[in-house]
């Protein structure tokens, strides 16, 4: 079992920047492939960013690509969403995810088994 807490959501003004952080309890998180998810009100959750266990590869959603950026640190087992330019759409509760490897598609949120409980993010226009 792994249990997820994330971090570092705020409220921030357009153009400003936020790191999220995702802290792994229980089991060595590294062996994991990982993700950040988002759910704005009214709509459904959607992918984000997610990293290889092996850290080798990184995948964006198109709408936050060049401005977020997906890393852990293993030492700390801790995960990070670094985000920048952000936009009043960006305005979600964020989660983050593990999941055992898998070849299924790392934007299916299906396929993570464990979840954290979210931290808000607020981009004010």
């Amino acid at each position: 079992q792994v249990q997820l807490v994330e971090s570092g959501g705020g409220l921030v003004q357009a153009g400003g920047s936020l790191r999220l952080s995702c802290a792994a309890s229980g089991r060595s998180f590294n062996s994991y492939d990982k993700g950040w998810f988002r759910q704005a009100p009214g709509k459904e959750r959607e992918f984000v960013a997610a990293i290889r266990w092996s850290g080798s590869t990184t995948y964006y959603a198109d709408s936050v690509k060049g401005r977020f950026a997906i890393s852990r640190d293993n030492a700390k087992n801790t995960m990070y969403l670094q985000m920048s330019a952000l936009k009043p759409e960006d305005t979600a509760v964020y989660y983050c995810a593990a999941r055992s490897v898998s070849a299924v598609v790392p934007h299916n949120g299906a396929s993570y088994a464990y979840w954290g409980q979210g931290t808000q993010v607020t981009v004010s226009s």
